[in-house]
């Protein structure tokens, strides 16, 4: 069962319709026995970061996600501001994230964008994913819908497992051990997303 995560966050929603498209036993919950029942964790993220931060902290669930996480190995795919929060801080906000990824999250450099290009980044784009990284097998030509202002600075760079350009290269994707990031939306990106999701169920 994969366990998307609800603390009044995100776009829980289409991420289930999605999931539920493949054949996937998903459910949005709080619940921490449907937590700690869960074989796999959606970590959905829309918004500003330390409010974010603030949602989940204070939700009755985060100290199982944590144990669920960092000691018992269980795979979790954090989400667009859900990808975010797992690094260490983000210049949107003063607080701190998860700290599970070493690294931080910065806004769009404006003097390195062409002045055709407009922040929040926003819409399809074409990204370039790590030789046979499980996320993106089977998936020819990856283009995915992305909307964010922020983008992650990842420490180690063998833990980016995709880039994209927008104006120069940015972080789409990264991976540690069982920790899993995309800065892009799979739930609105139709046949690439649905296929992403599928491996990620399949892990």
């Amino acid at each position: 069962m994969i366990a998307i995560l609800e603390y009044g966050i995100g776009n829980v929603s289409s991420i289930k319709n999605m999931l539920k498209k493949i054949g996937a036993n998903a459910v949005i919950t709080n619940n921490i026995d449907d937590i700690k029942a869960a074989s796999k964790l959606i970590l959905p993220g829309v918004g500003r970061f330390d409010y974010c931060m603030s949602q989940l902290r204070s939700s009755a669930f985060f100290n199982v996600l944590e144990r669920m996480v960092l000691e018992l190995k269980t795979p979790i795919l954090g989400v667009c501001a859900g990808s975010q929060m797992l690094f260490e801080k983000s210049e949107e906000g003063s607080g701190t994230g998860l700290g599970w990824i070493k690294g931080e999250v910065v806004k769009f450099k404006t003097d390195k964008l062409p002045t055709n290009y407009k922040i929040p980044h926003m819409g399809w784009t074409d990204i370039d994913p790590a030789q046979n990284n499980f996320l993106y097998a089977g998936i020819e030509s990856p283009r995915f819908y992305f909307t964010h202002s922020y983008h992650i600075l990842c420490e180690d760079i063998t833990q980016v497992t995709a880039t994209a350009e927008y104006g120069y290269n940015i972080t789409a994707s990264v991976q540690k051990d069982n920790i899993i990031g995309v800065q892009f939306h799979p739930e609105k990106s139709h046949q690439f997303g649905m296929k992403l999701y599928k491996n990620f169920v399949n892990l």
